[in-house]
């Protein structure tokens, strides 16, 4: 094989097909589109349309909302990442871990409103954490490996609230 034999398989290339440039290229009149009406016009979609019917989404109740305004943008950090940066001495095992030491080690790229520490992997390093929240798991894999994982974010009340 030499370099002016390359090619592209027989049918890999295909060529534009040129709408809408009259009846013998196939693609004349109406250019692929069909009969007249709105979908024959550009730029229009009917979306959940149905006729004049109401259309399912408009039919069907409104539930829930999402607090979008007051939700809290978590970093979600596995243990397993922590314990590579320690390996790769990226990350000092002795100092505490918060999320300015996981940026500086390069676990994570920016620091949102907190970390939430996840308890995928196993971390063999005693490790002391600051993060926002942690899964139950990943408190206990930290504590048998005899770190310590320090929750930052407020307790919540439990029961009923005083009116």
């Amino acid at each position: 094989m030499k370099l002016h034999e390359l090619a592209d398989r027989p049918g890999a290339r295909k060529n534009r097909s040129r709408i809408g440039r009259g009846i013998g290229s196939g693609t004349g009149k109406t250019g692929g589109r069909g009969g007249k009406g709105q979908t024959a016009r550009s730029g229009v979609r009917i979306k959940g349309f149905e006729g004049g019917q109401m259309p399912l989404h408009r039919r069907l109740p409104k539930r829930g909302f999402k607090n979008t305004a007051f939700a809290l943008k978590l970093n979600e950090v596995n243990l397993h990442k922590v314990q590579a940066a320690i390996d790769a001495g990226k990350l000092d095992a002795a100092a505490p871990v918060d999320a300015a030491a996981l940026v500086k080690a390069g676990v994570l790229r920016r620091s949102r409103d907190g970390v939430r520490l996840l308890g995928s992997g196993e971390i063999k390093a005693k490790v002391a954490f600051a993060v926002w929240g942690a899964s139950k798991s990943a408190i206990a894999a930290v504590e048998k490996a005899g770190g310590s994982v320090t929750i930052l974010a407020p307790k919540r009340e439990t029961g009923e609230q005083a009116a």
